[in-house]
């Protein structure tokens, strides 16, 4: 039985709450609430002005308050007077449908009431920069092939030790941490869980790692593309779904007829994959949702040899140069996502994708066996995906579908507030316009 905020902090010496929720942009908010108020706090939330963050609000708005669920609380490992703990938006007693933990607790209760129980692992990869975030943080780490660099990951010991050490503590289950593809790259890996608990982990994980470089002098950062020439930051989704009992992988079968039959993927989880294609340049405004995002989902050749990104719409077995991959019976991951997608948004994404699928019994396509990188200009007919932050948002758009699963109030505030960030970035003057065309 999940305790109180009030029994929690008695039990732990908590001393402050951070009352916490996640805007439209993937931002954090939070409140510091101290332990004498929190009992309150629980019953009628921390009050916020929405229009003070990223959600489709106006100054005239009332109060929203963000109700804390206790079943989310993390008392912080490196400052556990405090404890974290995510909320729910709620303006005049109502869910806020725009929020994003709100959209994604809304598909959860749709995916239950159909028996069907989504659990989800992510690869959150990021790179560790200066304190000015102007270089990487490592001078020596330079090599063109740097992945699983084991000289590069242990003179960034101190920092990546100290964050598995807290994941530890927090049973999460931690089971690998490596220097990736780029230089001054970073991958740390913990256990699959409830889509829910994933999202609130994966947004926890993110200031965590940001808390943590402060503290060494550093600055982490998920951004897709931070350095030009090198692999961006991917967040992959591992997904599976089983029943309500968390016994039974639905997705998962013995050697079964079909493409997707073969790999051990059920008939209901080629459904669920085959909603994923057929949604997925729509998709990609939420798991690919900012400018930046297009600078790694299309990017040339790397230092490296190869983005590790995709960038049309197909899926395989166990190869990672296409969209998605099945690399064993009853899951496949998801490679479209980067490191600035939402938490909340990316699992509530993928559950209406796949949900969407399972319904219409769509159909994934072709399984493409072959090098995308190599070869990739021999598949005819398979989507290009989007190559600019415009472009995923009328596609978007044009999906009716997609927009009403994710919910129409979410969708026409996302579309929003995405279409004026790229009115933002369109009037912004670069550096590349002055060199390219000054003496045109």
């Amino acid at each position: 039985m999940t305790l109180n905020l009030a029994e929690f902090a008695e039990q732990t010496g908590v001393k402050y709450f951070m009352i916490s929720f996640t805007d439209l942009f993937g931002g954090q908010r939070a409140k510091l609430v101290p332990a004498q108020a929190i009992a309150d706090m629980e019953k009628e939330g921390a009050g916020f002005a929405g229009f003070a963050t990223w959600l489709d609000m106006t100054p005239a708005h009332p109060d929203m308050l963000a109700v804390p669920d206790p079943a989310s609380v993390i008392q912080l490992p490196w400052k556990p007077e405090v404890a974290w703990v995510a909320a729910n938006c709620v303006m005049e007693d109502a869910d806020v449908e725009q929020a994003p933990r709100n959209v994604l607790r809304r598909l959860v209760s749709e995916a239950a009431a159909q028996g069907l129980r989504v659990k989800t692992g992510i690869e959150a990869e990021f790179f560790l920069l200066s304190a000015d975030g102007s270089e990487i943080s490592d001078p020596l780490d330079t090599a063109t092939k740097p992945c699983y660099d084991q000289q590069a990951v242990m003179r960034r010991y101190d920092v990546i030790a100290e964050i598995c050490d807290y994941m530890l503590q927090l049973g999460w289950g931690p089971y690998q941490n490596d220097h990736e593809d780029a230089n001054g790259q970073f991958e740390m890996n913990w256990e699959f869980d409830d889509a829910l608990n994933t999202a609130d982990k994966h947004s926890f994980f993110k200031f965590m790692v940001k808390s943590v470089a402060e503290k060494h002098g550093l600055r982490a950062t998920f951004m897709p593309k931070p350095v030009e020439g090198l692999t961006g930051n991917g967040c992959h989704a591992h997904i599976s779904v089983w029943d309500m009992d968390g016994k039974k992988n639905v997705f998962a079968t013995e050697k079964g007829k079909g493409p997707a039959g073969e790999l051990g993927l059920s008939q209901q989880g080629t459904y669920f994959l085959g909603g994923i294609m057929k949604h997925a340049s729509a998709m990609a405004a939420i798991t690919n949702p900012t400018v930046n995002s297009y600078k790694r989902i299309n990017a040339p050749r790397t230092l490296s040899g190869a983005s590790w990104a995709p960038n049309t719409v197909t899926w395989t077995g166990n190869n990672r140069t296409h969209m998605v991959r099945v690399p064993g019976p009853g899951r496949f991951e998801l490679r479209l996502p980067d490191g600035a997608t939402n938490p909340y948004l990316l699992q509530a994404v993928i559950i209406a994708a796949g949900l969407s699928g399972i319904h219409s019994k769509a159909d994934p396509g072709k399984r493409h066996d072959i090098d995308m990188y190599a070869e990739g200009h021999k598949v005819r007919g398979a989507p290009k995906l989007p190559l600019n932050l415009l472009d995923a948002l009328r596609a978007f758009d044009r999906d009716k579908g997609l927009k009403a699963a994710m919910g129409e109030e979410f969708s026409a505030a996302f579309l929003k507030m995405k279409h004026a960030e790229w009115l933002d970035f369109c009037a912004h003057f670069s550096t590349w316009e002055k060199a390219n065309t000054l003496d045109i």
